[in-house]
């Protein structure tokens, strides 16, 4: 009795402030040393993966505490872990359930006892603790239990952080993994909707630059999609895992542009209470964006000038040069050529940033693109707002191909938001779609017409739409409207729908 109490005080001594793991190692070679144990192993249930491994042991090689896993259930440690009671196996040559998992119980010619018992946090189990001893059979194993029960109770808590510290570990590196495959998804190339040839060329420009460090100058007008494109150059190059910088030069006041840009030194100007770094060295081994460069001012242009040619800046106020490893990304939807001529925009500057021009084509000249833009955008939307909206109507589609879309693919997002959200039914019809796109004299899309055109034109679509749903079976279509073959058969007459055109 005074051996079994002098080795539970030392047992409690090495749970006391000591580290996680050595502190599991620490008690298992007391335990050992005390109760003639050949091999004693602390197991966890690791929740996320559903599976329980060793996780601190005495007398087992570093290969056999690998071998040591088991499913919930599995063997005497998974079904302890399962049940939440004690085993014991007074010959473990007689027990089926013993698995040996490790390897190391045959090794040895004399037969041995296993012992495991259940270590839990509240009513949880969380882990086991085991250990093999040799086989006598005037040893008292229901005395053994006791005392692992004990030793159990006295390890919960260290082993329940560390089965926390697992979890969190493994949601935090699946999380990482979630946000790095999506950022990767979100912006390769592939990713870019339109089959265009004008988009293909795109898509072929981007994969050309993606691989090198060659500065990128991305022209087109507002909402093509420039800032996508240089996403997916970075998130598809080598400097994928570093930092890629967004500048939106034009929405930066011209007395800031250059501290955010280049940072600037403590004291520098009133208000510089602290050193503070520029977005170029925010990029480092990265990639910075600037946006809108055409609306930068000839004292800053200089200084890009600097940072591509020789790779270094200064803070502002600061008298040494540091060097800067970043691959500038540039995109305006200015004349460059024309600010050169006029002298707002510096002609070497121009040069530096047009290495590898991209041109990214307004809507309007990838006219086929714009299906596959508003399926993707209804399906993104619908998805965000919990609805089932699973189509458009045939005058929906021909309003969105006739319309002109001065503000390009953001314009037609906006819409199919705006359409999205005020859509009840499963169709997206015209007068869900945005006034611009219905009456606008901008457009041409819809002419002016009384009450009972616009009547008789919601007439034509639904009985359209229901002809086409149905294959041109007018009684079927009928059914649909909630009306009668007679009725349907007058409309079709009176608009002159040919029912035989669908199906």
């Amino acid at each position: 009795m005074q051996d079994e109490l002098h080795f539970l005080h030392d047992i409690a001594n090495a749970l006391y402030g000591t580290d996680l793991r050595p502190a599991l190692y620490k008690v298992l070679e007391i335990l050992g040393r005390a109760m003639n144990l050949e091999q004693g192993a602390i197991s966890i249930l690791n929740p996320a993966r559903h599976e329980i491994r060793i996780e601190a042991a005495h007398g087992l090689s570093p290969s056999a505490i690998s071998r040591g896993r088991y499913k919930p259930g599995e063997g005497i440690t998974g079904r302890v872990i399962q049940t939440g009671k004690p085993i014991v196996v007074p010959k473990v040559s007689e027990e089926p359930l013993f698995l040996n998992r490790t390897g190391e119980a045959g090794k040895k010619r004399e037969e041995t006892s296993f012992l495991c018992v259940p270590i839990t946090k509240g009513e949880q189990v969380v882990g086991t603790l085991s250990a093999h001893r040799p086989f006598d059979p005037k040893y008292d194993l229901a005395h053994a239990q006791q005392v692992f029960t004990v030793v159990a109770a006295m390890v919960a808590q260290k082993v329940a952080h560390l089965e926390t510290l697992h979890w969190e570990k493994e949601a935090h590196s699946a999380e990482n993994k979630r946000l790095r495959d999506e950022l990767a998804g979100r912006y390769s190339i592939t990713n870019l909707v339109g089959n265009s040839n004008k988009m293909r060329e795109v898509f072929q420009m981007i994969s050309q630059v993606c691989k090198s460090n060659a500065t990128v100058l991305i022209r087109g007008e507002s909402g093509t999609g420039k800032e996508l494109a240089a996403s997916a150059i970075h998130y598809n190059s080598p400097r994928a895992k570093g930092p890629f910088v967004k500048v939106n030069c034009a929405t930066l006041p011209m007395t800031l542009m250059e501290s955010e840009l280049f940072g600037h030194e403590k004291g520098a100007f009133t208000g510089a209470i602290r050193q503070k770094p520029g977005k170029f060295e925010q990029a480092a081994r990265g990639t910075i964006f600037l946006d809108e460069i055409g609306s930068v001012n000839l004292d800053v242009q200089a200084q890009l000038l600097r940072v591509l040619q020789e790779k270094e800046i200064e803070r502002v106020g600061g008298i040494s040069t540091i060097k800067v490893d970043v691959r500038v990304v540039a995109a305006t939807n200015r004349n460059l050529e024309k600010a050169v001529e006029e002298g707002q925009f510096r002609e070497d500057l121009y040069y530096r940033l047009n290495v590898f021009p991209i041109y990214m084509p307004p809507l309007r000249q990838r006219k086929t693109d714009i299906l596959l833009l508003a399926d993707h955008f209804l399906e993104k939307y619908t998805r965000e707002n919990g609805k089932d909206i699973r189509r458009f109507s045939t005058p929906a589609i021909d309003m969105m191909m006739q319309y002109h879309w001065p503000g390009n693919v953001r314009e037609l997002e906006n819409c199919l938001e705006r359409a999205v959200l005020l859509c009840d039914g499963g169709v997206i019809h015209a007068f869900h779609l945005p006034p611009t796109l219905q009456t606008g004299q901008e457009s041409d899309t819809l002419p002016t017409r009384s009450l009972e055109q616009a009547v008789e034109a919601l007439e034509r679509e639904m009985i359209v739409d229901a002809l086409k749903s149905t294959r041109g079976n007018m009684g079927k279509a009928a059914e649909l409207l909630a009306t009668t073959s007679r009725k349907i058969g007058y409309k079709i007459q009176k608009y002159a729908i040919d029912y035989r055109d669908y199906r």
